[in-house]
């Protein structure tokens, strides 16, 4: 393939994974004219966001075993398509139900174009170098449209009205579709599954694995969302988290017993090298971004009365220091041990975390927040970039969507448990401690955030082992071909 056609398509790879941050982030600054225009409270507001992550977290390991198994070009352009018709559909309707129902039905096109969109970058890019700076690109992109997302939610509620948000999202879901559907490559057997009879592919698509987990990763996410709305201590939380937890011991018996060419998730993945605490870091990124913008959005808007626009500025930080890092990082990924690298990012959440708490009044915000966001930005989007390359440079590419689908879901699982806890010590603590105007429950929340980031750290340190840097990889590869031809 032509490296332009190569260049081109991971700008499309690059703007799936952008609006996946996109469609939570943008719906920030829409939300409260929804709920007014459709008479949605605010217990029910908060299924704009969570129908989305609900479906998204639930089918990921559908998609990325599907991706192993056919060609990931028509997986990604189905998705592409799905997202592009729910996004100008939920831009018409005008009622609460329909909406909540579109919205879950745009995490499933999410669902089927992330895994898909690593697949291929994975096999568009086999040199470990190359694959890296790839990797980092996809991964950066998160970051951008997870603020990019404030900034033209807020635009477009402010000048334009509410429906334009999703209009935006169908329109480049569409051209996204498009141009993926005319630079890849249609023939399947480009891809390592493609001498598969179609029985054998059902066999490996393990229905009953797949869907337990899927039961699983649905009744876990519905329970950790409604935790914070109706109360842990309640049914509808402890009846669906007790039966996640069930599902999921299903889920690891069943796939324990099943030959491994055969199981969506063969345990023997879990003894890759570093596997299990890279998937345990997924959980902080999109966990952390999130946790900011819910702590932070609400207070400067309602207590230093910032306009929904003033507000998604104040907030550039959290994108703008992704730029200049990701070039950065890609330069310590090539020359060092990325368990190094990782590390380095963590120190860098840390101190930006460590922040926060301090952040209760507007010359506050740029003596503690301001800093805090570039600081922490910069680490995680180091953390997020660097183990996305490490977990695919352990991982063979007949797995990468698998693998990605896995990574993909501890992402949104961090997110979505994590805002939920987060918003249940806030509200616990502003009871007795200032209310909802005070600054108490959100310092609670920061702290418990800063807790949750250091136990990882520690993880990193002491779990992880050093790995070859992909440049260095690329070298002994090519010395190995150089050699191999002299022979």
């Amino acid at each position: 393939m032509r490296p332009l056609f190569k260049g081109t398509l991971l700008v499309v790879f690059c703007f799936a994974q952008f609006l996946d941050a996109f469609n939570n982030s943008a719906l920030f600054a829409a939300i409260p004219p929804i709920s007014v225009a459709l008479h949605i409270n605010n217990s029910r507001s908060v299924w704009l966001i969570s129908a989305y992550q609900l479906t998204f977290a639930a089918l990921l390991l559908s998609s990325g075993r599907l991706s192993d198994l056919y060609n990931p070009k028509y997986i990604f352009v189905v998705g592409m398509l799905l997202m592009s018709f729910c996004s100008l559909g939920a831009g018409f309707v005008r009622a609460e139900i329909p909406l909540i129902v579109l919205r879950a039905l745009m995490g499933v096109g999410a669902a089927l174009n992330i895994p898909s969109a690593l697949s291929l970058i994975i096999r568009l890019f086999p040199e470990p170098a190359t694959q890296s700076k790839a990797v980092a690109g996809f991964a950066g992109a998160a970051a951008i449209g997870n603020v990019v997302g404030l900034i033209i939610g807020a635009l477009l509620t402010s000048f334009v009205s509410w429906p334009w948000v999703f209009y935006f999202i169908a329109i480049l879901s569409l051209v996204l579709a498009v141009v993926a559907s005319l630079l890849l490559p249609r023939a399947s057997h480009a891809f390592s599954s493609g001498s598969l009879l179609k029985y054998d592919r059902l066999q490996r698509l393990d229905p009953f694995g797949v869907l337990s987990l899927t039961a699983a990763l649905v009744l876990f996410v519905f329970a950790v969302t409604s935790g914070s709305i109706t109360g842990w201590g309640t049914a509808t939380v402890i009846v669906p988290l007790v039966l996640s937890v069930l599902l999921t011991a299903t889920f690891f018996f069943w796939e324990a017993r099943l030959p491994e060419g055969l199981a969506a998730v063969p345990l023997s993945m879990w003894k890759y090298e570093n596997f299990t605490i890279l998937i345990t870091v997924g959980l902080q990124p999109f966990m952390w971004w999130a946790s900011v913008q819910l702590l932070f959005s609400w207070y400067f808007q309602e207590v230093f009365g910032w306009s929904t626009i003033n507000t998604a500025v104040h907030f550039l930080p959290l994108g703008l220091a992704s730029f200049p890092v990701m070039g950065l990082a890609s330069v310590l990924q090539q020359k060092f041990s990325l368990k190094w690298v990782i590390l380095l990012g963590e120190v860098l959440v840390l101190i930006g975390t460590v922040l926060f708490p301090f952040a209760d009044t507007k010359p506050h915000f740029w003596r503690f927040a301001f800093p805090g966001f570039f600081i922490g930005t910069a680490g995680m989007t180091i953390v997020f970039a660097t183990t996305n390359i490490a977990l695919f440079a352990i991982t063979p590419p007949e797995v990468s969507g698998i693998v990605g689908a896995i990574f993909t879901c501890a992402l949104q699982l961090g997110s979505a448990a994590g805002a939920a806890i987060i918003t249940s010590i806030q509200t616990s603590v502003q009871k007795n401690h200032g209310g909802p105007n005070g600054y108490q429950g959100r310092a609670a929340g920061f702290w418990f955030l800063f807790a949750f980031n250091a136990v990882v750290a520690l993880g990193v340190l002491i779990f992880m082992r050093n790995t070859v840097p992909p440049l260095k990889q690329q070298r002994e590869k090519e010395k190995l071909e150089a050699s191999m031809e002299k022979a």
